[in-house]
């Protein structure tokens, strides 16, 4: 389990398709030397093992089922990747409750920049719309984020100088693909509701 709040941002030093599988590389001296073989790292929201730790640099087995369903396959090396490990079970929750499984992805509509007051708009399947909420939680690439709006089509967040400064949003543009992990609870809540009344269309009556 994470939290949403990014550690460090490595980035990609090489990628290699093995088979069925390819191996991430990724430079991160401020984390490498914490994470140990079979840690679980969020890597821009996605959660990979680590396969190896060496030299400020971690190596991760992505499968094709974590390629297709999430944007890691866009990286290219030099792409900056934000990097979180697990939450410890002393650790304080100052995000949201973040798994590392990525319901879906989003394209980056707009990053709108307004002195201090940065707007980010995301483009999303309606389905996925369907369990946010304003002012409730939404990770993005990995980003616990507060929600502003939120339309069938997609939503906007607020990003503060910190976020920007700590974090690769900063480097977005429109048209990108970013992953995007809803809030668990509201995940449960929606199912629960669904065995006991019905399916979707049957709710929104």
């Amino acid at each position: 389990m994470f939290t949403g709040i990014i550690e460090a941002v490595g980035r990609v030093a090489a990628i290699e398709p093995r088979g069925e599988t390819t191996v991430l590389r990724v430079e991160a001296p401020a984390i490498a030397g914490g994470a140990a073989l079979g840690a679980s790292v969020a890597v821009n929201g996605v959660c990979l093992t680590v396969t190896r730790a060496a030299a400020g640099t971690l190596a991760f087995d992505a499968i094709q089922e974590t390629l297709e369903r999430s944007s890691l396959r866009d990286l290219a090396v030099g792409s900056r990747v934000n990097l979180e490990r697990a939450l410890r079970a002393d650790g304080r929750l100052d995000g949201h409750i973040v798994q590392g499984h990525v319901d879906t992805t989003g394209r980056i509509r707009s990053l709108e920049r307004r002195g201090e007051d940065v707007r980010l708009a995301v483009d999303c399947e309606a389905a996925f719309a369907e369990l946010l909420v304003p002012k409730g939680s939404v990770a993005i690439d990995g980003v616990a984020l507060t929600l502003v709006n939120v339309v069938s089509e997609g939503f906007d967040v607020a990003l503060i100088p910190h976020t920007l400064r700590e974090t690769n949003l900063g480097d977005r543009k429109p048209g990108e693909r970013v992953n995007l992990e809803a809030d668990v609870l509201g995940k449960y809540v929606l199912r629960y509701l669904e065995r006991l009344l019905g399916d979707r269309a049957t709710l929104r009556r």
